[in-house]
């Protein structure tokens, strides 16, 4: 029986970082990579050094895209070591300004997809295998602007800690991931109708740290994992200092 590991959102950012390292630190016979974008998961694929990679072209905010995956898994009934849900995308604007329809795709493929994938690779997943699931400092407090996106972040983070504890008894370990602004294509995407958020950028850090330290504190049974300091002093301020607070500096216009 193979031993594999897959990841949604592969073809870029932190699932892209994903793919590598768990190439390079881990045996594993296959990776299995989804995203939508083919020929970036091949490109890919064909650099790994250790393990097979697996390309499987799949939009998981439609329930056929996940279907897809479990039907492969159905089919071939590996031992999946590492399920890391990666797969999602910000808008930045106000509630009233952004289109509804990307707003429910926001909510589709953070937290509908990545729910329904957790569930159908669980019964795959063997005593010691990782779950992984990308929430991100956002899920810390309410963020006007970032409306829809914080709030999907929030189930991934909540639902991430729930799940940890409710699978200790299989031995399977969960991980929240709740990075910072990353060095990636997502604020290209997020900030194309909206207002750039330029603080952010004051805090960029790079995909593969943020990666690193994920699969640091995955080995370490942590249930959260936040890199750098400026977001480890975000956690804690959100706990310290009331939301509406907070909720006080921010100035959208």
């Amino acid at each position: 029986m193979k031993n594999i590991a897959i990841i949604t959102g592969a073809s870029s950012g932190l699932g892209k970082d994903f793919v590598r390292q768990l190439d390079s630190k881990y045996e594993l016979d296959e990776i299995w990579m989804i995203a939508r974008r083919k020929e970036k998961m091949k490109k890919l694929a064909d650099n790994l050094k250790n393990s097979k990679g697996i390309v499987i072209d799949a939009d998981l905010s439609k329930r056929e895209g996940v279907s897809k995956v479990i039907s492969k898994l159905n089919a071939e009934k590996p031992k999946v070591l590492f399920l890391i849900n990666s797969a999602g995308f910000g808008k930045i604007g106000s509630f009233t300004e952004l289109e509804l329809d990307e707003q429910l795709d926001m909510i589709d493929l953070n937290i509908k997809a990545l729910t329904a994938m957790t569930y159908g690779v669980i019964p795959y997943m063997p005593k010691g295998s990782k779950i992984i699931q990308i929430a991100s400092s956002a899920a810390f407090l309410p963020q006007p602007g970032f409306n829809v996106y914080a709030a999907t972040k929030a189930y991934v983070l909540h639902f991430s800690k729930a799940l940890g504890i409710e699978l200790k008894g299989k031995g399977i370990d969960v991980l929240a991931v709740c990075p910072g602004p990353v060095k990636t294509e997502f604020f290209k995407v997020a900030s194309s109708k909206g207002k750039p958020l330029d603080w952010k950028a004051k805090f960029m850090v790079k995909s593969k740290d943020v990666v690193a330290k994920a699969l640091q504190d995955s080995e370490q049974n942590k249930m959260e994992s936040v890199y750098g300091i400026p977001m480890k002093l975000l956690k804690l301020i959100s706990r310290m200092i009331p939301h509406r607070w907070i909720l006080k500096m921010f100035k959208w216009n």
